[in-house]
Order: structure tokens, then C-alpha cells, then sequence
């Protein structure tokens, strides 16, 4: 099963289990401070997703096969559940909600739509895989060779968090060989037919280009309870560059 990060609810649970599903080359533990702050009334169940962080590697990664993965998490925890999937977990939540509505009370899909998209993150694993990680001790000097490849210190920064640096010699806890050959599904979506009939939201970041008026058409056949809201001045990484905002707009609508 996947490994999960749990924060129990700190007055006790008033409010259904949420799960988080983080994007590619995330984890768990990069929702720490707003699953935490999530965890005043629900308990929060952040998951590693397959090939990342602590959770088992596998040769594939396909959305029917996340899906599944978070199926087996719900299960455990007890469904339904509401669920909060961003960017590649955005797309393995809805997927789950196709095809196992009964789980989820409410879906939460931040800026990602059920389309196939045209870029390529294969570049970012090729750039970590190419790291000479027996020459690397610390941060600084992960950074430092990085930005041979990656010229973004924002998105070096998410990168170098899946950096066992503990570890002798220091690894990433990410499958990337497997990302990379995989990336064709990732960034693709399989089509799957069905209908979520409970709410969903669709938030985005107003600067980012992932979820497009023309999308809209295509998640309301879905999601035909869809919601759609924006954080103003945010990007891809909507969470992360506006988490008080991205963390008040998801408790009202779990709360409405």
C-alpha cells in the first residue's frame, strides 16, 4: 500500500477523512503545513504516490493503477473520503471518482484538467538522474549541480526535497527511470468514461495555463457538479505560492 502521512484531527474528527494526492516529483510531505492547518476538525491523509517518496516502486505508472492505489488507501481508512488531488494526483483523483464514485463525498482537482497535455517533464528526470550523487554531500552542493540543467531555483528547491541526503550516498526518492519512461501517461489521460455526480471543484491559479476555457466543456460532462474557481496571482504551483489562500478556498467548499 502506499505510505501516507497522517494528521489526526486536532479536536477530535467533526468532518469526513480528507486525502492529498501530490503531483509528479512531490510527496507527502510537501503538503505539511497546509494539511496540518487542514486538521483542525478532519484528519488529513497525505499519500506518497507510486514511484515517489516512501511509497513501493512499481515498473508502471498508469492512472488506472494510481487510482487503484488510493482506492486501497480509502479502504483502509473507511470511504467515503474527500479527496484533493494536485496536478498528476489531480488527474488520479478524478479517475478514482470516474470509476469509484462511492468513495469520495467531495473532490477537490487543483489546476489540472481531464485532457492530454503536449509538454514533457522527461527533461527534469534526466536532470536529477544525471546528478553524480557519490560527489554530493550537501544541499548547496545538490543545488549547485543542478542548476547546470535547471535554471528555476523554485523548482530545484521541490526538486532537491526528494533528496535523501541521509542516505550514503545520498539518493532521490523518486523512480525515475520509470517517471521517464512513463511520462507519455503521465502527462496524457486515458479516457475514461463515467460520471461523479457529487461536488467537485477545479481550482486553478489564475496565471497558469492548465486548466483552459475550452476545458470546461469536458469536465462539466464529467463532473457535471463541477465548481470552478481561481487564486488570483498564482501558477501552477497554486498550494505552494498561495497556500493561505489555496487552504481557505478548499475549506469552504468542504465545509459548504
Amino acid at each position: 500500500m502506499l505510505a501516507t502521512i497522517r494528521h489526526p484531527a486536532s479536536a477530535g474528527p467533526e468532518a469526513p477523512t480528507l486525502v492529498i494526492a501530490h503531483g509528479l516529483y512531490g510527496s507527502g510531505r510537501n503538503w505539511g503545513v497546509i494539511a496540518r492547518r487542514l486538521a483542525d476538525r478532519r484528519d488529513v491523509v497525505a499519500v506518497d504516490m507510486r514511484n515517489h517518496g516512501d511509497s513501493p516502486r512499481f515498473a508502471t505508472h498508469s492512472y488506472p493503477e494510481m487510482a487503484a492505489d488510493l482506492a486501497e488507501v480509502i479502504d483502509a481508512l473507511g470511504a467515503p473520503v474527500d479527496l484533493l488531488g494536485h496536478s498528476m494526483g489531480g488527474k488520479a483523483a478524478m479517475q478514482l471518482a470516474l470509476t469509484r464514485p462511492d468513495l469520495i463525498r467531495r473532490l477537490i482537482v487543483a489546476d489540472i484538467a481531464p485532457v492530454a497535455y503536449s509538454h514533457d517533464q522527461t527533461r527534469n528526470a534526466q536532470a536529477m538522474a544525471g546528478l553524480d550523487l557519490d560527489r554530493i554531500t550537501t544541499r548547496a552542493e545538490a543545488d549547485a549541480a543542478l542548476s547546470e540543467r535547471i535554471d528555476d531555483p523554485a523548482l530545484r528547491a521541490f526538486f532537491l526535497q526528494s533528496l535523501d541526503l541521509r542516505h550514503k550516498p545520498p539518493r532521490w526518492k523518486l523512480n525515475l527511470q520509470v517517471l521517464e519512461a512513463e511520462m507519455p501517461k503521465i502527462v496524457g489521460w486515458p479516457g475514461t468514461a463515467g460520471r461523479f455526480d457529487h461536488p467537485a471543484l477545479f481550482l486553478t491559479g489564475s496565471e497558469s495555463p492548465y486548466v483552459r476555457p475550452e476545458h470546461r466543456e469536458q469536465i462539466k460532462v464529467l463532473f457535471p457538479k463541477a465548481r470552478f474557481a481561481k487564486i488570483p496571482g498564482a501558477g501552477h504551483w497554486l498550494h505552494a505560492e498561495k497556500p493561505r489562500e489555496f487552504e481557505e478556498t478548499v475549506r469552504v467548499f468542504l465545509e459548504a
